[in-house]
């Protein structure tokens, strides 16, 4: 329940900042679909196709969040890194 109130709390700071000019909308309305993507099957298509657009960048974010949690994580099965990702990785560094 609190992440659902976090992302709708950034996706409406988005919209607001779309329209003054001292807010990021598009950073907040990024930040709020990230934080509802798993739980909304309409930000989980936003995401997906932002990353088929930019496998490199979610490469580098996937790499970030890697290092940044090293510890405990549980793999999903649809995110196991695959010989072709670590390879994707060490290409980045």
């Amino acid at each position: 329940m609190g992440r659902q109130i976090a992302g709708w709390l950034f996706i409406l700071l988005g919209i607001i900042g779309l329209f003054l000019p001292f807010l990021q909308g598009v950073l907040f309305l990024f930040i709020g679909a990230i934080i509802l993507a798993p739980e909304v099957p309409f930000f989980q298509r936003v995401i997906k196709k932002m990353e088929e657009k930019h496998p490199r960048t979610f490469a580098r974010a996937k790499l970030f969040l890697h290092r940044l949690y090293p510890w405990g994580r549980k793999a999903k099965p649809d995110d196991q890194d695959t010989h072709e990702n670590k390879t994707e990785i060490a290409d980045l560094r």
